[in-house]
């Protein structure tokens, strides 16, 4: 059971199995609010933790939830009685990747605003891109991971994790946020990722055909390309994009990776019709 001084004793309260790092900074918290969409869309904040963020978005939007710790849960039925009496807060005590295999986080569109545990962070923000229902996101996350999505075309970071998120919308590094925010302070430092969709991207064949762009990123993107397609194809299709064979995977633009997709799809759907 967790005491109602429960930001005293944050650091013995947070579990490493559930990657609790509590934010507790009220600068950070207030421009985290400060960067939200202004709109009447509801919330979904996934680890509410200790409520700390929680308490601010009850107050200006409807949230739903989703803490895993059953411990927490009981803080936070305590803590936000009135919120979830009055609607404004709907707590599901759940894994939220369970749920998601079954429907959407939200019966509506809305945001999503939280603090991600690090080690579900990245597939968070791939679950979010495919949910018809989300309409942007802005979490925070290890600075690595968000430079990841952020990344522009030239870039070394610039990855297939920023291709499917620029496929999805627009994607903006916020700010960062240091360890000594946190209660326990993580190892590394945080930041705010905000990706606005304008549609929902879900391509699982894109997907596997990135990760095959980008499988070794120091090789050139032909290298990659031709463990699984006819190298004469993958050439033939780059000329036709005006892209050298020693084009490097980071330093093709997202709408060309589409281009290329769709030129050597055919050679995918070629391959299937024959081995079938």
């Amino acid at each position: 059971m967790i005491n109602r001084n429960a930001h005293i004793d944050s650091e013995k309260i947070a579990k490493k199995k559930f990657g609790q790092n509590f934010l507790k900074d009220e600068t950070v918290l207030h421009q985290i609010i400060e960067s939200m969409p202004n709109d009447d869309k509801p919330i979904v904040e996934i680890g509410p933790g200790l409520g700390d963020l929680t308490r601010y978005l009850v107050e200006i939007k409807d949230v739903t939830a989703y803490e895993v710790d059953k411990d927490l849960c009981e803080h936070l039925r305590k803590r936000f009685k009135v919120a979830i009496e009055n609607g404004r807060l709907t707590l599901r005590c759940t894994d939220v990747l369970i749920h998601w295999d079954q429907e959407s986080l939200g019966d509506q569109p809305y945001h999503m605003v939280a603090n991600l545990p690090y080690y579900i962070a990245t597939n968070i923000i791939l679950r979010a891109l495919k949910d018809h229902n989300c309409q942007s996101l802005l979490v925070m996350v290890q600075k690595e991971v968000a430079e990841k999505f952020s990344a522009q075309p030239g870039q070394k970071s610039f990855s297939a994790l920023a291709v499917l998120a620029q496929s999805a919308g627009e994607v903006q590094l916020c700010f960062d946020v240091p360890p000594e925010a946190f209660v326990p302070a993580p190892k590394v430092v945080s930041s705010v990722l905000r990706i606005v969709k304008k549609k929902t991207f879900s391509d699982p064949a894109f997907e596997i055909f990135l990760k095959t762009a980008f499988a070794q990123p120091r090789k050139t993107l032909a290298k990659n390309l031709s463990s699984a397609f006819c190298k004469k194809d993958v050439v033939a299709a780059l000329d036709s994009l005006d892209l050298g064979s020693s084009v490097r995977p980071h330093e093709v633009e997202t709408s060309l990776y589409h281009h290329l997709y769709k030129i050597l799809k055919g050679d995918i759907d070629g391959r299937e019709e024959k081995s079938g």
